[in-house]
């Protein structure tokens, strides 16, 4: 992949990690692939400094859990606490380290574990930066359910308006025609997420608008239902973040992809 630096200008990235073969690696891939200058910190006195000596705020930080001075995880509690959107790149992963790094609501985290690592860095670093380009509609009519899906996507760096009802979102639709991706729970009291979906695609189809129903219903066949209805995904809570972001990121590929086709078949 091959990206213009115009499309990552004023991005301001810090990498906390102290082997000098992966600070190599990174650095040079994200500066042949973004022409990112990455600022290199190999200790946690380093990442402080970093941080104390520049007013321009750091757009991402890529950190592994244990840096010089900081063997308990300190650099990562740092970032966390300084509200800095964080990708750990870690050797060391199971379960229980899952947990704990979900749960500080980092952006991404990346294992050493195979020689494709630095390019899996790269490809979150570039959805990282580009993600603000997307605009999501959330539409539940639990408050609960909107704060948490709409905290998950502002933490991938996502653009987010949310609706309470679906006539709210038909509004919403019809005054920002940006928005590329819908999230809908099914069970609504006004409309219901079939009967929105229906009424959408009526004007609106999946070439300039994706769809991801969502229920904490036991039914099985509301998948199909809603696909039926002109849906594009379907996940019944509870579910991961990771999985939810893969299907977030799969239906915007897809959107990207049909719109690169008609530009293509426009020129030609």
């Amino acid at each position: 992949m091959q990206y213009s630096g115009e499309m990552f200008a004023g991005a301001r990235i810090i990498l906390a990690e102290d082997s000098n073969v992966f600070t190599s690696m990174i650095s040079a891939r994200l500066k042949e692939l973004f022409d990112i200058n990455v600022e290199v910190c190999r200790n946690f006195e380093d990442l402080q400094l970093a941080y104390d000596k520049s007013s321009d705020p750091i757009t991402l930080a890529i950190s592994n859990i244990n840096l010089p001075g900081a063997e308990k995880g300190e650099a990562l509690e740092y970032l966390v606490d300084l509200s800095i959107p964080t990708i750990v790149f870690t050797g060391t992963f199971h379960e229980g380290l899952r947990d704990e790094l979900m749960a500080k609501d980092i952006v991404d985290y990346i294992l050493k574990d195979n020689v494709f690592a630095v390019d899996l860095l790269a490809e979150s670093i570039c959805r990282f930066l580009t993600n603000k380009r997307h605009h999501v509609l959330i539409v539940d009519d639990s408050a609960t359910a909107r704060a948490l899906l709409s905290s998950r996507l502002k933490r991938y760096n996502f653009r987010v308006s949310v609706a309470e009802s679906g006539a709210k979102a038909l509004e919403i639709l019809k005054a920002n025609r940006d928005i590329g991706l819908m999230v809908t729970d099914y069970n609504m009291p006004d409309i219901d997420g079939f009967e929105l979906t229906r009424r959408i695609r009526a004007s609106i189809g999946s070439h300039e608008l994706r769809i991801i129903g969502v229920s904490s219903s036991s039914n099985r066949l509301l998948s199909a239902r809603f696909l039926k209805a002109g849906g594009n995904d379907f996940m019944l809570r509870p579910f991961i973040d990771e999985e939810f972001y893969c299907r977030v990121n799969q239906n915007l590929d897809t959107l990207l992809q049909i719109k690169t086709m008609k530009r293509e078949r426009a020129v030609a």
